[in-house]
């Protein structure tokens, strides 16, 4: 039996994820380190971290990234009032997605806000992670936040199928 972050790590480790279209690995993170934000990106794989905090130190940049799991964000012992989520959401099934929800909750400060992008049903076809209806992200983030805007938008990828690009949905929630 492999563990989730043998799984993950496995998807970084000889090729490019499809979602990297040197976006991933930290960039998000670094370009806010890069603009004086003290920034910190967590993802549950090692090669991924490894590859970030190369990353980092090859532009000089000051940027944590630690090894942790998304559903237990609390053990990180911080708490932030900015969150992005660039592609984690959708890669939950129902139980997950709510303890994914709670253990945001966790970790951002009231009055702070979770920016996050997620796979969308109005992607056709059946290649790529779970699709997200738009319903189900304001009943997801029911319960201690609001939903301040949700719009469609799109993720740039790596091709698949001869396809660039994949529908999505760019959401900005607050906490309360």
């Amino acid at each position: 039996m492999t563990t989730p972050s043998a799984d993950w790590d496995s998807s970084y480790q000889d090729n490019v994820p499809t979602w990297d279209i040197g976006c991933g690995t930290g960039e998000h993170v670094l370009l806010a380190a890069a603009r004086g934000a003290a920034a910190m990106g967590v993802d549950l794989s090692v090669v991924a971290i490894e590859k970030a905090r190369g990353k980092a130190a090859e532009r000089g940049l000051t940027a944590r990234f630690e090894v942790a799991d998304a559903l237990h964000l609390d053990r990180l012992g911080e708490s932030f009032d900015t969150i992005t989520d660039s592609g984690l959401f959708h890669v939950f099934d129902d139980a997950d997605r709510a303890r994914y929800v709670t253990s945001l909750a966790t970790v951002i400060e009231p009055g702070g806000t979770y920016y996050m992008m997620c796979f969308s049903d109005r992607q056709p076809g059946t290649w790529g992670p779970r699709r997200v209806r738009r319903e189900e992200i304001p009943l997801a983030f029911s319960d201690g936040w609001a939903v301040e805007s949700l719009t469609p938008d799109a993720f740039t990828i790596n091709p698949i199928e001869g396809i660039t690009s994949a529908s999505a949905w760019l959401a900005v929630i607050r906490r309360h």
